[in-house]
């Protein structure tokens, strides 16, 4: 008969096949006692925690635990001696050998009883990648969270069915700025179509747009009009597909009501358009016959001798320059939308040369180059110029030069300019010249407005007047 072996032997080789099991594979096996001393560790904990296993056997584990997760550590441990036939799952931070600290996962058992384990037994893994993309989920989601119940925009939320030609969009989520603006809430299209909640045709519109998304597979933007609360409001709208396993599952929309953005553009290019044949009517309508006039009364002059002829030939002229700045002023107002490197020297000569100055006298403090429409600006320094002579006298000293590091400025030495009147100085048909048509710094001021820069006047260093340009960026 063939020998069993004593019970000795038994235990023995019980336990050598138990080693053998916890040694070779990759969970972390640990064993304590009922006072949380390590009695065994495997040798996976040099490769997860990097000690030695002899640097741990007899210390206290709680030691090793974060202090912020001790407290779940001990109610598990208490929870298995408490009750052997139950195990126990909890994750906790241990600190590495380097001291940072890694996430462990471990499951406890109740082994008291057995001969061979003698305390507590650990099965633990290394679960810290795990953990930090819960705790950056979490962050992300309350980011969300905040972002969707704060953000003044608009957002809408839409689940994706299906793929291509045969997807079908059914609304998720709307943000509380969302259900502010609309007055439609979460819980009335949720699960519902474009169509269901806008009707067939506004809602085909809008299927089409989520299909040209999805198809393009990549932000798309657009504007909308769809009717709410018996209005018809506009809605501008950037959606953005959201890809998960591969596959868009979602679109996220945001959108904001331009409603009155849109109705006042409109409004403008209707002033614009009115503007534009009020343009011409000057041009053409008042522009010829007035050039009519002034070569017939230079034919009277010519022929006769009156004491009505000069008041007359003056008022003509005055006609004249009235019709040529308020043309100027009804073309001058578009914003620029293309420029080119002007040098500043060059402009204020070219301008000077234009304009009847008699003694008076320019200096160009600086040299500067900047971008601009030539065109247009060519009127902006001949008005000046031409204010600075009016209002200073034949010798009047006049000034350009760079304003702090972004600018230009033009001033003079004449009598200045109020304080109480400089900003009615830039309203239409204002002029304290004789003669003046009142619209010379009304242009200066469009035109200045139209290369998105900013206008001011103050007195200049020596008491006249100063006009700064802040260019900005």
């Amino acid at each position: 008969m063939e020998d069993s072996g004593t019970p000795e032997r038994d235990d023995k080789r019980g336990a050598d096949w138990y080693r053998t099991l916890v040694e070779g594979v990759n969970d972390l096996v640990t064993v304590i006692d009922a006072d949380g001393t390590i009695t065994y560790v495997s040798p996976a904990v040099t490769r997860v925690l990097g000690y030695d296993p002899e640097e741990l056997i007899g210390q206290e584990g709680y030691e090793f635990v974060h202090p912020d997760d001790r407290h779940r550590n001990a109610e598990a441990v208490e929870a298995v001696l408490s009750n052997p036939s139950e195990s126990e799952t909890v994750a906790v931070r241990f600190r590495h050998a380097d001291g940072s600290w890694y996430w462990l996962e471990a499951t406890m058992r109740n082994r008291l009883d057995d001969d061979i384990v003698d305390g507590i037994l650990l099965s633990s893994r290394d679960v810290t990648e795990r953990k930090e993309y819960e705790v950056e989920t979490r962050r992300l989601a309350e980011e969300y969270e905040a972002l969707l119940n704060n953000v003044e925009d608009a957002i809408f939320l839409i689940d994706v069915e299906g793929v291509d030609d045969d997807a079908r969009f059914e609304f998720e989520r709307l943000s509380p700025s969302y259900e502010r603006q609309t007055g439609i809430t979460t819980e009335e299209v949720r699960g519902r179509t474009p169509r269901d909640v806008f009707g067939d045709e506004e809602g085909a519109e809008l299927d089409a747009n989520y299909h040209r998304c999805l198809n393009a597979g990549e932000p798309i933007s657009y504007q909308e009009e769809l009717w709410v609360r018996e209005d018809a409001w506009i809605w501008e709208t950037k959606l953005a597909p959201v890809v998960s396993g591969g596959e868009i599952t979602r679109l996220v929309g945001i959108t904001r009501n331009v409603t009155e953005r849109v109705e006042q553009e409109r409004r403008l290019r209707q002033q614009n358009e009115r503007l534009d044949e009020f343009a011409s009517v000057i041009s053409h309508d008042l522009r010829n016959p007035l050039n009519v006039a002034q070569g017939r009364a230079a034919l009277l002059a010519e022929q006769t001798e009156s004491e009505h002829l000069e008041p007359l030939v003056r008022a003509l002229d005055r006609m004249g320059a009235i019709v040529e700045d308020t043309l100027t002023l009804a073309r001058q107002g578009d914003m620029i939308s293309e420029t080119e490197s002007i040098s500043l020297t060059d402009l204020v000569g070219n301008c000077w040369a234009t304009v009847d100055t008699g003694e008076a006298t320019i200096e160009v403090v600086d040299e500067m180059s900047f971008q601009g429409d030539p065109d247009r600006l060519r009127h902006v320094f001949e008005n000046l110029f031409r204010n600075a002579v009016e209002h200073g006298g034949s010798d009047v000293t006049v000034r350009v030069g760079c304003h702090d590091e972004r600018g230009i400025y033009v001033e003079d030495d004449g009598p200045g300019i109020p304080a109480d009147e400089r900003e009615a100085v830039f309203e239409p048909g204002h002029s304290s010249a004789r003669g003046g048509t009142g619209f010379g710094l009304t242009i200066v001021k469009r035109i200045v407005e139209a290369h998105g820069w900013e206008l001011s006047l103050t007195e200049g260093t020596d008491g006249g007047a100063r006009f700064e340009f802040e260019m900005g960026e």
